[in-house]
């Protein structure tokens, strides 16, 4: 499985044999590593047919979270999430491209089993969300993260799954990461038809503008999100004075630091928070002024993400965050023309 904790490692040891730049020895190891991990996930399910960026965009496409956690026993955390959140992507992309599927959830272990079982029997590959805590190839965090998973068999006590590759777990570890989320326990997706219908390409547009610029939630939180969200980063790294600046907030900014890289690269998202898969399917939808804006905005966050692992002053940061959000609100008015 992609260990996430040694990516920069990674990185660097490709740098020095190839003379490349971090963000250029990055794209070719996260290349490997897999892309976008929902879309990549539904596309091996469906069997190919649809192209990642396609089920990106149709899933909901970028976004962004920004929120710094606190958690007991721990310093401060960093969260950005770069994709459409938080309404989950892998239903959103069937729905908007006609695939027909059905949802199941059950509080019951043996029921959830049972389900499990007869989407194998009938020669599919159900998708499971479970917590990614629970996951042993999955780097630790203090909070239960859901994660959707595939599987692809069950061979006595061992359950077959593929995460961004594949792997296996007992069948007790399995049901245990399956049954540890209180809001999505035991949920199951099972794709039951092909491609029926044009896919919703304008709808899903829409509604990225939507998250983009608010409200996302309905509630005082909304300013975490989108342009906002974006902006709040912004003026938080610039901040040398008050209580939520990084530099006051921050006593050892070097985990924030590697936390805002592997959020623009590698958690949440696709390399350049999302952005070049976004102009990707942009492209492939007719859509060229916008698919140019964000192929730049995606440059610019792998600007960001790479002046953090190198840990350039956090007044450096903050000028390459607000040169991102302006390609951002560039890159919102040409969608709203769409």
């Amino acid at each position: 499985m992609t260990d996430h904790k040694h990516l920069k490692r990674r990185v660097r040891d490709r740098m020095a044999k190839t003379g490349e730049s971090y963000t250029t020895a990055l794209r070719h190891v996260t290349a490997r590593a897999g892309h976008h991990h929902e879309s990549a996930l539904l596309r091996r399910v469906l069997g190919g047919g649809l192209s990642e960026a396609m089920l990106l965009g149709l899933g909901g496409g970028i976004g962004f979270m920004y929120f710094v956690f606190e958690y007991a026993g721990h310093p401060p955390m960093v969260t950005i999430v770069p994709q459409a959140h938080p309404e989950p992507m892998i239903p959103r992309a069937l729905e908007r491209a006609g695939i027909p599927y059905e949802s199941r959830q059950t509080g019951s272990v043996r029921v959830a089993e049972r389900n499990l079982r007869a989407a194998l029997d009938a020669g599919r590959l159900p998708i499971c969300r479970v917590a990614r805590h629970l996951l042993p190839w999955r780097p630790s965090l203090p909070f239960p993260d859901p994660v959707d998973i595939a599987v692809t068999g069950i061979s006595g006590d061992t359950v077959r799954v593929h995460d961004d590759e594949p792997g296996d777990l007992p069948l007790a570890d399995f049901m245990a990461a399956w049954s540890a989320l209180k809001k999505s326990r035991h949920q199951l997706i099972e794709v039951t038809g092909g491609a029926a219908g044009t896919p919703d390409v304008t709808g899903a547009i829409r509604d990225t503008v939507a998250k983009l610029t608010g409200p996302v939630l309905g509630n005082a939180f909304d300013v975490n999100f989108g342009l906002s969200g974006m902006r709040k980063l912004a003026a938080q790294l610039a901040d040398t004075t008050g209580k939520q600046g990084w530099t006051r907030r921050f006593a050892d900014p070097g985990p924030a630091l590697d936390r805002l890289h592997d959020c623009l690269e590698v958690e949440y998202t696709a390399p350049g928070a999302t952005r070049p898969l976004y102009a990707g399917f942009l492209a492939e939808t007719g859509h060229s002024a916008a698919a140019t804006v964000y192929r730049e905005a995606g440059r610019q966050w792998s600007r960001v993400a790479a002046a953090s692992a190198g840990r350039e002053s956090l007044a450096e940061l903050a000028e390459l965050v607000a040169q991102a959000v302006r390609l951002e609100e560039r890159g919102v008015e040409v969608l709203r023309r769409v």
